[in-house]
């Protein structure tokens, strides 16, 4: 008998998990991924740029990022913020949108936990579920990128800084 799609189980084909350790100070990584001026830096797959249209940094608070692809596509996505917990734990809904702010896909639910690891961090990415193994297949691609851009930009940010 197939298991019923709850929130006791998840379907783990259509769940997308990422670890990366980044030589940054928690607090650091956190801010990057709450602050609207550090995510408008990064945030986005390797070629893209993004605005943060939105930034409401509490729980039931509303976000909303436009990103602009390398071949000139415009991407939306946006979300609520469910749970705020710094420097450690980051939860969110959100889902793609058209540029009225109407829902494409389906809604999925994205959480981050930031970890101290022998002076670096480690972020574990979560998130679920997908709609299929496509869309989940495609969002690894893109959060990879991503996160290869985050490594980057805190790399920067700390050699700034001394």
């Amino acid at each position: 008998m197939a298991a019923k799609n709850d929130l006791a189980t998840e379907p783990a084909d259509r769940v997308l998990v990422i670890t990366r350790i980044f030589d940054a100070p928690r607090s650091l990584v956190f801010k990057a991924w709450t602050e609207s001026e550090h995510m408008a830096r990064w945030f986005g797959p390797r070629g893209f740029t993004s605005t943060v249209l939105r930034n409401e940094l509490r729980p039931g608070g509303a976000y909303r990022i436009h990103m602009r692809g390398p071949d000139g596509d415009d991407h939306w996505m946006q979300g609520i913020y469910r749970e705020i917990v710094p420097p450690e734990r980051l939860v969110m809904v959100g889902s793609w949108a058209d540029a009225q702010g109407n829902l494409t896909r389906p809604e999925t639910t994205l959480t981050l936990t930031f970890e101290e690891h022998d002076g670096k961090t480690k972020l574990t990415l979560h998130q679920a579920i997908f709609e299929s193994v496509t869309a989940r297949d495609a969002h690894q691609g893109g959060w990879t990128t991503s996160l290869d851009c985050l490594a980057e930009y805190l790399a920067a940010a700390q050699s700034s800084r001394g």
